[in-house]
C-alpha cells in the first residue's frame, strides 16, 4: 500500500470551495503535509442536471433535449454555459483567474456545440441510428462538469501556493481510448504524490463507457479505480453530512449519532435502501483490495467520520442505522395452483431479469409470491404485462408501499425484532410484510407509505436513542 489517500468531494460541497480549503484541502497544513492526497472532484452542484437531465425531476437538460431531437438543446447549452461562468464569478474572491476560467468553459462548450451540430446533420441523412451516437454524446456532455470544477480548483489552489496538478481524465480531444485503469495510469505517470496534489476529474473516459455502465454514479467509480490502481492506504468520501444512525432532518440532529465504524456488508445494505455511502460497484473493488473507506463530513473537520472496513463487527450488539425508501412497489402474484409447483418462482424472476429489474425484498407463502421493487424501474410496465400474459390463472397486482430497515453489524441476539415490532405497534403502524435473512444484519419492515416517517422515528427512538439512556 502507498502512503497516500484518495479523496472524493461531492458537487454540493464543491460550490462551497472556500470552506473546503479551510477544512480539508489546506486548513492548517503546510509544506509536505499538504501532499500524499489525491482529490477526485464532482461537477459543481446542479451542473450535471443542466448537462444531462434533472436527476430528481427528469426535466431535460442539453442531452435529453438533443436525444429527443428538440432544437432547444442549443438554448439549454447557452444557459448551461452562463451558469458555469456565473460559478466562476462566485470564486473570484478566492483568487480564481476569471479570464482563464471563462476561456476553459468557452472552449469546452463551443467544442460540444460544434460536435452536436455535426451529429444533427448526420442524423438528417437517416443512415445513422440513435444508438450509434447518443451514448457517445452523453459521455461527452457528462465530462464537461467535472473538468470545469477540477480546472478551477487547481487554479485557486495554485494561487494559494499549493502545487496542485490538473489531471483531466475526460479524454477531451484524445483520439486513443483505453481501459479506465490505462487512462488513470497514463495521466498520473511521472507525478510524485509526496510533492504535489493531483485534482482529478470525477469523469474518466474509457473504452467501456463509464456512463453506459454506471450512469450518474461514475465519479465514485473513478474514485475507487484510482484508489485501487495507485494502492491508496485509505479512501475518503467527503459529504455534506455524517453517516448517521438516522436521517438528521427527520429524526433530529440532536438525536442521531455518527455511526463511527461499520463494514462493507452494511454499506451494501445501505445501497439497497438508496442510502449509498458509496456506489456498491465502487466499494466492492476497494473491499477486494483491502482498502478501507472513510465517510466524513466536509464541514466538520474535527470529526473522523465513519470508517468502513472489511471485517468489522461491533463488539457489543447495536443498531447502526434506521433508514428506508418509500419509492417501492409490491408486485404480488397470487395463484392457487402455485403450491408445490417446481420452478414457479424461477419463471416469475425470468420476466424480472428480461426487463433488468432487481428486487429489494421478497415474501412468499403457499400461493403467493411478492417482490418489492423500485417503482422507478424503467422496464416495470413491460414486466407487469408479461407476467399477466404468462400466468393466465394468476392474479398479478401491485401496491405502493414503503420499506423501513434496521441495519447493524451485530444484531444476533434475542429481542431486537420484538422491540422493533413493538415500537411500530405502539405507533399503530401495521406491518404488511417482514424480510430478514439468517445473518441478521438487516430487518426490513414493509409498511404503508403514509407511515414511512413515523416508523423511522419510532424505530430510532426504541433501538438507538433508548440504548444510550
Amino acid at each position: 500500500m502507498g502512503q497516500h489517500t484518495v479523496e472524493k468531494i461531492g458537487g454540493t460541497s464543491m460550490t462551497r470551495f472556500g470552506e473546503l480549503m479551510d477544512n480539508i484541502l489546506i486548513g492548517s497544513r503546510k509544506g509536505d503535509e499538504l501532499y500524499n492526497r489525491i482529490f477526485v472532484v464532482s461537477a459543481y452542484g446542479g451542473i450535471t442536471n443542466l448537462l444531462l437531465e434533472n436527476k430528481k425531476t427528469a426535466a431535460p437538460g442539453i442531452y435529453a433535449s438533443f436525444a429527443a431531437g428538440d432544437r432547444v438543446w442549443e438554448n439549454k447549452l447557452e444557459e448551461t454555459r452562463n451558469a458555469m461562468i456565473k460559478l466562476n464569478r462566485s470564486f473570484e474572491e478566492l483568487g480564481l483567474d476569471q479570464t482563464a476560467a471563462d476561456d476553459f468553459v468557452n472552449e469546452r462548450m463551443d467544442g460540444v456545440k460544434n460536435c452536436l451540430r455535426h451529429l444533427m446533420q448526420l442524423r438528417s441523412f437517416g443512415h445513422f441510428h440513435r444508438e450509434d451516437y447518443l451514448p457517445a454524446a452523453r459521455e461527452l456532455l457528462s465530462s464537461i462538469g467535472e473538468a470545469h470544477s477540477a480546472f478551477n480548483s487547481t487554479l485557486i489552489l495554485r494561487e494559494r501556493g499549493v502545487n496542485a496538478v490538473f489531471v483531466d481524465l475526460s479524454g477531451w480531444r484524445d483520439q486513443d481510448t483505453g481501459s479506465m485503469e490505462e487512462t488513470i495510469m497514463s495521466h498520473l505517470a511521472g507525478l510524485d504524490f509526496a510533492s504535489c496534489m493531483p485534482i482529478v476529474t470525477g469523469y474518466a473516459k474509457c473504452k467501456e463507457g463509464v456512463m453506459a455502465k454506471f450512469d450518474r454514479g461514475y465519479s465514485e467509480i473513478t474514485f475507487s479505480k484510482l484508489a485501487v490502481v495507485t494502492g491508496a492506504r485509505e479512501g475518503i468520501i467527503h459529504k455534506e453530512f455524517h453517516l448517521s444512525t438516522g436521517d438528521p432532518k427527520l429524526i433530529g440532529q440532536d438525536k442521531v449519532r455518527t455511526i463511527g465504524h461499520t463494514n462493507y456488508d452494511i454499506a451494501d445494505q445501505l445501497a439497497d435502501m438508496a442510502m449509498e455511502a458509496i456506489h456498491p460497484k465502487a466499494s466492492k473493488a476497494m473491499e477486494l483490495a483491502g482498502i478501507p473507506i472513510r465517510v466524513a463530513n466536509a464541514f466538520d473537520p474535527g470529526n473522523p467520520g465513519t470508517l468502513i472496513s472489511r471485517d468489522y463487527v461491533s463488539p457489543t450488539p447495536r443498531v447502526d442505522m434506521i433508514c428506508g425508501r418509500r419509492d417501492v412497489l409490491a408486485i404480488e402474484v397470487f395463484d392457487p395452483e402455485m403450491v408445490g409447483e417446481p420452478g414457479y418462482d424461477y419463471n416469475v424472476l425470468a420476466s424480472f431479469a428480461k426487463n433488468k429489474i432487481s428486487y429489494i425484498a421478497k415474501n412468499t407463502n403457499a400461493n403467493t409470491i411478492t417482490h418489492f421493487v423500485s417503482e422507478k424501474a424503467k422496464g416495470l410496465n413491460q414486466c407487469l404485462e408479461e407476467l399477466r400474459e404468462r400466468f393466465h390463472g394468476a392474479r398479478v397486482s401491485t401496491r405502493e408501499v414503503a420499506i423501513v430497515s434496521v441495519i447493524g453489524t451485530n444484531m444476533k441476539i434475542p429481542g431486537f425484532l420484538h422491540r422493533a415490532a413493538k415500537a411500530l405497534a405502539e405507533e399503530h403502524i401495521n406491518v404488511l410484510a417482514l424480510d430478514q435473512c439468517i445473518r441478521q444484519v438487516n430487518m426490513q419492515f414493509i409498511i404503508d407509505r403514509g407511515d414511512f416517517e413515523s416508523a423511522q422515528k419510532a424505530l430510532h427512538r426504541e433501538l438507538v436513542e433508548n440504548e444510550r439512556k
